[in-house]
């Protein structure tokens, strides 16, 4: 004996009406997630200016009040330094301050600045200041980001960070 099964898919309607809820969600949630990805960038931005100035600030209480030099300064962050600035890859009886940082943070601004690395106010050519991502003023420790003229979503300078 045979039985007969009644088979029903999905009408055009329904599946119209799916495809036009779904639009909509995408409509509100991509947005909001691009704004977040950005967000994300202006915090890391922010958390990694801290980071520096932290370390130019510990550098220099450990030196008498002296900044780390704009020719060394990676080096003076991220190894191991003595009392006059000197810096050697391993401790030891001179060179015993620091690390500061493992690494010098690259620039977390998509399309802004290639690469962590800092300059001198005025001492590299501009030809090369676009590859550098921080600016770094030895007179005064101050550490800034090399972004030109770009703005968070709010319309401050990142400079101004």
């Amino acid at each position: 004996m045979k039985i007969k099964q009644n088979i029903k898919g999905f009408s055009l309607v329904e599946l119209v009406i799916v495809v036009v809820i779904i639009g909509v969600i995408a409509a509100i949630a991509v947005p909001r997630i691009s704004r977040g990805a950005r967000g994300a960038s202006e915090s890391a931005i922010r958390a990694d200016l801290a980071a520096l100035r932290a370390a130019v600030d510990l550098y220099a209480a450990e030196h008498n009040g002296i900044f780390p030099t704009t020719a060394s300064f990676e080096a003076q962050l991220t190894t191991f330094t003595d009392s006059l600035g000197g810096t050697a890859v391993a401790k030891d009886a001179t060179h015993k301050y620091g690390p500061y940082l493992r690494t010098l943070p690259g620039l977390p601004i998509a399309g802004v600045g290639v690469t962590g690395g800092a300059q001198g106010d005025s001492a590299v050519a501009a030809a090369d200041a676009a590859s550098i991502g921080w600016i770094y003023n030895e007179v005064i420790g101050e550490v800034t980001a090399n972004t030109g003229t770009a703005t968070d979503e709010a319309g401050v300078l990142y400079t101004d960070y």
